[in-house]
């Protein structure tokens, strides 16, 4: 029989300290590779859409795949960009095990990722938090980020300073009164205060300026997701120390490093590591205090698998 999973039941089952480190044993395990997810153009001049494809296993144990449709001109009709659903296979019969609600899956093993990355690339005494968009993914970024960090401070910033301040409110309500949210309008002096950066936008245009990034700042890049998206500019990627979540996945689709090495402004063998690197000890994470490091997410299948199974563990 087929299960049904809920948000809320979802939510219930992945606490963050729990999905990032089932995380780092998944990122950690030498398992074969998986494919890079495929991304079909589905939209419409009026209504540009994506349908994401992402298939995952372990042999024996769960096979697991999620679609996802991106309409970033939802945000207009009231609705929300990215929708998605998770299905759960059996791995010894085949037979579907579970059907899961796909965005907060996909929600939080994104902000658990960016967590992840984090143990490694950021300080241990960062405190100050800016957060670049007022989406579900920059929200969820968020509370990862302060679940594998001593942050007292968090600054958000938006394109429209009313919902920036909306977001802040319900930021707040969501990390409790040890936290300060203040809401920003100057990014460049919000970027100046920062330990870590986290940005979950779907911008074509950089918002982060290696100009402002001061040294010792953890930049976490979650949003853009296609070469022709970007959320830092070449200045940055050029001065920091480069990881991402998979190899394959981030020099095959992230524009934030497919323009600079189209530019000229960087290449890929200065790419330091992803996630296996660093999970499994092959490679450095931050090598000092005043050092820049950058993480690139575009997303990997295994994170939602291993997230799937968590929850129907606890289940």
């Amino acid at each position: 029989m087929t299960t049904l999973y809920s948000a809320a039941d979802v939510e219930a089952a992945l606490a963050y300290p729990r999905l990032v480190e089932a995380l780092r044993e998944a990122f950690r395990a030498e398992g074969e590779p998986m494919p890079v997810r495929q991304s079909y153009d589905v939209g419409t001049p009026e209504a540009p859409g994506h349908l994401l494809s992402m298939p995952a296993w372990r042999r024996g144990e769960a096979i697991g795949t999620k679609l996802v449709t991106i309409f970033p001109a939802n945000a207009a009709l009231g609705l929300g960009s990215v929708s998605s659903l998770y299905v759960l296979f059996d791995g010894q019969t085949g037979a579907a095990q579970a059907i899961l609600a796909g965005d907060e899956l996909t929600n939080r093993r994104t902000g658990a990722t960016s967590a992840l990355a984090s143990t490694y690339l950021s300080r241990p005494d960062s405190r100050t938090l800016l957060v670049v968009g007022n989406g579900h993914v920059a929200f969820h970024a968020a509370e990862a980020h302060c679940a594998v960090r001593p942050i007292t401070q968090v600054l958000v910033y938006g394109r429209s300073a009313e919902k920036a301040a909306a977001f802040g409110q319900k930021l707040a309500a969501r990390l409790g009164p040890e936290r300060e949210v203040r809401p920003m309008t100057d990014l460049a002096a919000a970027t100046e205060q920062a330990d870590i950066i986290a940005c979950g936008t779907t911008s074509k245009a950089p918002l982060i300026l290696g100009a402002h990034v001061r040294p010792g700042t953890h930049v976490d890049l979650v949003g853009a997701f296609t070469p022709q998206m970007r959320e830092s500019d070449d200045a940055l990627v050029a001065k920091s120390a480069v990881y991402g979540d998979t190899r394959g996945g981030v020099l095959a689709e992230a524009g934030d490093l497919l323009q600079p090495i189209t530019s000229g402004a960087w290449s890929a063998d200065l790419f330091r590591g992803d996630l296996h690197d660093l999970c499994a000890g092959k490679v450095a994470g931050r090598r000092s205090a005043e050092e820049i490091t950058l993480f690139k997410s575009v997303g990997a299948a295994i994170e939602d698998l291993t997230a799937a199974m968590l929850v129907v563990k606890r289940a």
